[in-house]
């Protein structure tokens, strides 16, 4: 279909294409039952990536200091930020009803974003394989610390683990693979931040800078790695595993909600703005939020205006077969978590029968945000971890907004809800880098 004829049947296409930002509700959302029929995963492969990570709970209280508080367990806390979320509502000159939290994962242990669940889960199960094949590891039921072991070391340093990234994914997989044993290899794409590729190399993991974008980074990764028998490619737009990783958050943060008394039913509806780039993490999160709370969750994912690859993939319903540059966006942003041109055919496929909708962010609030996080709540985010921040403002702030509660029957439910951003990064933002944002935002 030609450009021209998308911007006649399509009207958001316009919008997007000013940069404006905009809240668009999915048509193609039918509901969970109906989501779950098409969808070639389920609960039993969520409880299989829960069991995985609890197997390598002792490994990690053993070898990562920052994970022993929690038994081993890789997981983030929930903030709420009510002085945010009154800025929001002086900013927007509107009222937010209900409650607004933070999921922490800017502060995940091991490597200080949400990268760290599905990155970080798809390296033990590639090596939980090899040591299975290779009968170093007598089964599921065997003594996980044996990871750490020299034996294993040795085993795995003949093996070799690539990824293409703009930065956050290489960290996750870097720190693990090294700290297993295996050599990586990471492809980064020319508007990975500095400091990221620095970090990698100061923990043993090779970098190689290329002067394309996201997808070539990943296209040139994928064809090394496919030329070596003994490498293992952690695929950001088709990955099964990195996806899985993911679906495990929303278990744990059912626990924290029901901790904090946070009801969530048909009369306290939960709303999840996810920062998006490829979509592997907020279609993850999505899915196994919709698993355990049905219709009650409503699913956002957030882009920026200058990279809304998952947006134009939907609303086309071209998914991967089209990029930001066929709209003649221009791809430039500081959120460069979220720099990707080409959403993931694979989740944007499967994700259209179960996100709700979506949101897109400027560069200019996502700098202001950033700033007034860190003078309201004292929280420091890195730029991509603000861009479900805007969701309560879109929601109440908008006509297609306020359209959506209207259309799913919720207008006089919104003092009961709650609204979590999910936070992706920022922990590990060298001082100097937080300090510039800080001021970019000032």
């Amino acid at each position: 279909m030609s450009l021209e004829t998308w911007k006649k049947d399509i009207p958001e296409i316009e919008k997007v294409m000013h940069y404006e930002e905009l809240f668009w509700m999915n048509d193609s959302y039918q509901g969970v039952d109906a989501a779950n029929k098409v969808s070639q995963f389920g609960k039993a492969d969520i409880k299989d990536a829960e069991d995985r990570l609890k197997r390598f709970a002792p490994y990690f209280a053993d070898n990562f200091e920052c994970t022993r508080a929690n038994d081993g367990i890789i997981e983030s806390a929930i903030s709420q930020i009510p002085e945010f979320q009154q800025f929001l509502e002086a900013q927007y000159q509107i009222k937010i009803p209900g409650q607004m939290y933070l999921k922490r994962d800017d502060t995940l242990p091991i490597a200080g974003t949400i990268k760290a669940r599905g990155a970080i889960y798809e390296v033990l199960k590639h090596a939980e394989t090899l040591a299975l094949e290779a009968g170093i590891l007598s089964g599921y039921d065997d003594d996980y610390r044996k990871f750490a072991s020299p034996e294993f070391k040795k085993f795995f340093s003949q093996y070799k683990i690539m990824v293409g990234t703009t930065g956050n994914l290489g960290i996750s997989v870097g720190i693990m693979g090294v700290s297993l044993g295996f050599e990586v290899v990471i492809h980064m794409s020319y508007d990975a931040k500095e400091w990221k590729k620095q970090y990698l190399r100061d923990h043993g993991v090779v970098v190689i800078e290329h002067k394309t974008n996201f997808t070539e980074a990943v296209n040139q990764g994928r064809a090394e790695s496919d030329a070596d028998p003994k490498s293992y490619f952690v695929d950001d737009e088709h990955s099964v595993d990195l996806f899985l990783g993911y679906t495990v958050g929303p278990c744990r943060l059912k626990k924290q909600l029901e901790e904090k008394n946070i009801l969530v039913d048909e009369d306290h509806p939960l709303f999840v703005f996810s920062p998006c780039g490829i979509g592997g993490s907020p279609g993850g999160t999505a899915f196994g939020l919709k698993q355990i709370y049905g219709d009650n969750v409503h699913c956002f994912f957030a882009q920026p205006t200058h990279m809304p690859s998952m947006l134009v993939g939907l609303l086309t319903k071209e998914y991967s077969k089209v990029c930001v540059a066929d709209f003649d966006i221009d791809a430039k942003t500081n959120m460069d978590g979220l720099a990707v041109p080409r959403t993931s055919g694979f989740v944007a496929e499967l994700m259209h029968h179960y996100f709700n909708g979506g949101i897109t962010i400027s560069e200019e609030h996502q700098k202001l945000f950033l700033t007034k996080m860190i003078d309201l709540e004292d929280i420091h985010l890195e730029p991509a971890a603000l861009a479900g921040t805007i969701g309560p403002a879109m929601l109440f702030g908008t006509e297609e907004g306020r359209a959506y509660l209207k259309a799913y029957h919720l207008e006089d439910k919104m003092q009961n809800a709650t609204y979590i951003a999910w936070a992706t990064g920022g922990s590990m933002v060298p001082k100097a880098d937080m300090e510039e944002f800080y001021q970019e935002g000032k």
